[in-house]
């Protein structure tokens, strides 16, 4: 079973223009099932072989959809979503960065009260190797494994895949979380997720500065998780009240430290590196012993 992304994903993409058309064509090279495009007024064309629909509602009946991927911009990204969620999608993934923080709360409400599970925005997506991707990554440092990623940065879920793959471990999924202050799905839901995979043998999280999102993750780690945990948070060296790439990579009021991160980590039998370089080579000592 893979963790959210299945064989019976079917997905529409909402924002076809010049950037949605480039990374659906490789989703579809991938082996995605994409099933369709929402393309207000232009009901009825086609792009890249996918029928086009007005809404999502209409795009779900048509196709049988139960997942959307967002490209559009930030100022309608919300009502985006809201859309999707409207339309009962199991999963909706907003690629899109920069979304008002006023929005997002907005949308973060309408959330609560669905059933749709959200992830981003500010992200890479989602990437099951060998079953399909809903987001932007390149997928030829993925190989199918056994070690589940969760990443607020897009870049170190990369940096962390290759490594895996070189090291012959593996990914049983890997989901780009996104860095925003207000995202769909944390540290902690995703560990829910992947602590319920039979595929994810262990799990390897990358947080960085700013919020409590890792804290929440330690705790739940202590609690419930039963599998192995390697850990990376990125932003020692960020200075108090400087963001550091990620809108929500920000140290407030002496909060959100590295040190206090990682503290909390290891205090829940965590293993955590230093480096970022060394996370393939850690994680495939902890799962051999």
């Amino acid at each position: 079973m893979a963790v959210l992304l299945t064989e019976d994903t079917r997905a529409i993409v909402q924002g076809l223009g010049k950037e949605g058309q480039f990374h659906t064509e490789r989703m579809l090279q991938y082996g995605t099932r994409i099933v369709g495009g929402v393309r207000p007024g232009k009901a009825g064309e086609e792009v890249l072989g996918l029928p086009s629909f007005d809404t999502v509602e209409d795009a779900r009946d048509g196709t049988g959809a139960n997942a959307s991927i967002i490209f559009v911009p930030s100022r309608f990204a919300a009502d985006a979503v809201i859309e999707a969620v409207d339309a009962e999608l199991d999963l909706v993934v907003l690629i899109t960065e920069g979304i008002p923080p006023l929005d997002m709360i907005r949308v973060k409400d309408r959330l609560k009260r669905s059933s749709t599970r959200m992830i981003g925005p500010n992200c890479p997506g989602i990437i099951t190797p060998g079953v399909g991707k809903l987001g932007i990554m390149p997928t030829e440092i993925f190989e199918a494994g056994r070690c589940g990623v969760i990443s607020r940065s897009g870049t170190l879920t990369y940096e962390v895949a290759a490594q895996l793959t070189a090291a012959g471990i593996g990914q049983s999924t890997c989901m780009g979380i996104g860095g925003d202050p207000i995202i769909g799905t944390k540290h902690r839901d995703a560990l829910e997720l992947f602590n319920a995979d039979p595929d994810t043998e262990i799990i390897a999280l990358i947080g960085e500065i700013g919020g409590n999102d890792e804290e929440l993750a330690a705790a739940y780690i202590a609690d419930h998780c039963d599998k192995p945990v390697v850990a990376f948070i990125a932003g020692s060296t960020a200075p108090p009240g400087k963001r550091m790439g990620h809108a929500g990579a920000i140290i407030a009021g002496g909060k959100g430290t590295a040190a206090e991160k990682k503290a909390a980590l290891r205090a829940a039998g965590v293993t955590v590196c230093d480096s970022p370089a060394a996370i393939g080579t850690t994680t495939k000592r902890t799962l051999t012993g």
